[in-house]
Formats: structure tokens, sequence, C-alpha cells
């Protein structure tokens, strides 16, 4: 009996809950989207979200390693979901003429957009992370911007001769035949659609994996004692920019693949697209889903890109409700009183009577 009841608490203990709770609502809300496509319930301006969607869920659920884990106020976001978009565009582009088939070709590209995203997030984090709080999100939110521009001044093409790339339009010539892959302010143009709402969903359930493996992992602990006490975590010998950068490439990586999936979910991409809005919109996905809480990160990343969708027909007003809205769940969420009673609820312990 003793034996029986330590697998049941084994598997009833909280980060178990909050982890089989993240994936079970990532597969039961596939499956539902699923059967809604299959019966034609689901409208077109619905069913063209789910792929964005499954984007913004696995770069919020990367800021949040960094942000809530880490405890590293990290505003460049939107830069390394950039680097993986346009580097994603470029090998699907490569390879379109030796992989026909979409999927292949995907997988190849996500993977290319993650470690690209991986290295640029290291490299920029051996000179940020030896910063902290405001100073340090000054610093990503410089490298977003500069990642920017560097993409609204890139012109990559291939032809017969190979891969060209240059940062002056005047010097760039293809040969005739030739495929632009990116046209500088203009961006990627002409790009094959070949993202897809199932391939999204497998790339969120990878990075719940990831991101999970690492919190309760040594590393993890290691990176959350950095976070809480940074004095006393080095005098017991954790190495802290060790620790903050796996987390900081980690994030990286995780937002160069919902680049990628992004980038290849439209014909046209501009580099405006990724700017500080966007990093400041995933941060806020974050925040409201709660700081270390990956189930709420999903849900809040969800219900505000939808928000915005369900409100349209109320014209002027509907950005008005949406801002309203977000004040309130700040105000709840922020309320201790109520977080109480709703975990109470929830895990069945509730009493009657406040």
């Amino acid at each position: 009996m003793k034996e029986k009841s330590s697998v049941f608490s084994r598997f009833g203990d909280k980060k178990n809950r909050g982890r089989l709770m993240s994936f079970a609502l990532v597969i039961i809300a596939y499956i539902a989207v699923e059967v809604l496509l299959k019966t034609g319930s689901l409208g077109s301006m619905f069913s063209s979200l789910l792929v964005p969607i499954t984007c913004y869920v696995v770069a919020a659920i990367g800021l949040n390693l960094n942000v809530g884990i880490s405890g590293e106020l990290n505003l460049g976001q939107a830069g390394f979901m950039s680097v993986g978009a346009f580097c994603g565009i470029c090998v699907s582009g490569i390879l379109a003429n030796s992989i026909s088939a979409g999927i292949p070709r995907l997988i190849i590209a996500i993977f290319c957009g993650a470690i690209l995203a991986a290295v640029f997030g290291f490299l920029i984090g051996i000179p940020v992370l030896k910063l902290q709080g405001d100073y340090l999100a000054i610093v990503t939110l410089a490298f977003g911007q500069i990642i920017k521009s560097i993409f609204m001044n890139a012109y990559i093409g291939i032809d017969t001769e190979g891969l060209h790339f240059s940062f002056v339009e005047s010097n760039f010539k293809l040969q005739p035949g030739g495929k632009m892959l990116l046209n500088g302010p203009m961006g990627a143009t002409g790009t094959q659609k070949i993202a897809n709402f199932t391939v999204g969903t497998v790339l969120v359930i990878v990075a719940l994996l990831v991101v999970y493996n690492l919190m309760f992992s040594r590393s993890g602990r290691a990176i959350m004692a950095a976070r809480d006490n940074r004095i006393a975590a080095e005098s017991v010998g954790i190495p802290i920019s060790r620790t903050k950068m796996l987390a900081f490439v980690t994030s990286a990586a995780l937002a160069g693949a919902a680049g990628a999936l992004y980038g290849l979910n439209y014909s046209t991409l501009v580099p405006n697209k990724f700017d500080f809005n966007t990093s400041i919109l995933i941060l806020v996905y974050v925040v409201l889903g709660g700081l270390g809480n990956m189930t709420g990160t999903i849900i809040s990343t969800v219900v505000l890109i939808l928000l915005p969708e369900l409100l349209r027909s109320l014209q002027d007003y509907r950005m008005l409700i949406y801002a309203v809205v977000l004040i309130l769940i700040m105000l709840v969420t922020n309320n201790e009183w109520l977080m109480t009673k709703w975990k109470s609820l929830f895990s069945g312990k509730a009493k009657g009577g406040a």
C-alpha cells in the first residue's frame, strides 16, 4: 500500500500536474481544432490564425524560460524570431529544387532557424548577461532593432552560380532564372507556404518538453537558484554565467524555430513585422499567463490572439475592450486572495465559505 500511495503521490505532485496539464491542453485543443476543420465548422479567418498561434505560443514559452525561470528581462525575442524566419525562408528556397516534399523541407528549415538563432543568442549573451535588470532589457531591445535593420538592408538570392549576398542593391545581380530569397526592405516575397498546423502543434509539444526537462533538471534548479539569490548561488559553486547562458540560448533557439515556422506560413514577409512591438506583445503573453507558468502562457497567448478577431464586429470599440480585458486580467492575476481560492478550488481542496 505504501508503494502504491507513493506512486500516486509522485504523479499527483504539483510539478507533474502542471506538466500533464500543459500537454493535455495542447493535445485536446489540437483534436478539437482538427474536428472543426474536418467538419468545416471553422471559418477561414480563424483557420488562418492556427499556425501563427502555435508560433507565438512557442516563442512565449521560450521567453517565459528566460524571464520567468532565469529572471532576466529579454526584449529581443522578436529579433530571434526574425533570424529564424528569414533563415528558414532561405533554407526552404535553397532546398526547393532538391526536396520537393513540404514537410521534410519545413523540418529542416525549422531546425536551421533554431540553430542560427541559438548561435546569435550565444554571441549576444556573452556581453548581455554581464548586465542585469533594466540595462539587460535595453541591450536586448537594441539587439532586436539591429537585427531588423540588417534584414532590411540584406539582399540574398540563388542562381546557377550559387548563393549571392550583398548589403548594396546596386552590387547585387542574379543570372537569368535566378530566385530572390530576401529583397531588402521588401523582405521575402514569393515564398512557398509549407507551414501547417500539425507541425506547429508538434513544435509546441517539443518546446514544452525542452523547457520542462530543463526546469526540473539540475541545471534548471541552478538557474532558479541564481535567479533567487545570485550571491548565495555563487557561494555554493553554481556557475552563474553558464546557467543564465543556457536559458538565454534555449529561449533564442525556440524563438528561432517559431520564426521559421511563421515565415513559411506567408508568401510575403517584411522585416518590420519583427519590431519592438512584437517583442512587447510576446512579453505581455508571458506576464498575463504567469511567470514560470507554461500552461498559463499557452492560454493567455491563444486568448489574446483570438480576442481582437472575436471583437472585430464591434469595429472602433474592439481595441478599447481589448485593453480593458488586459487590465482586468492583470488585476485578477495579482489578487492574492482570488488566486488562492482559485488554486484551492482547482485542486479540489476548496472549503465552503470565505
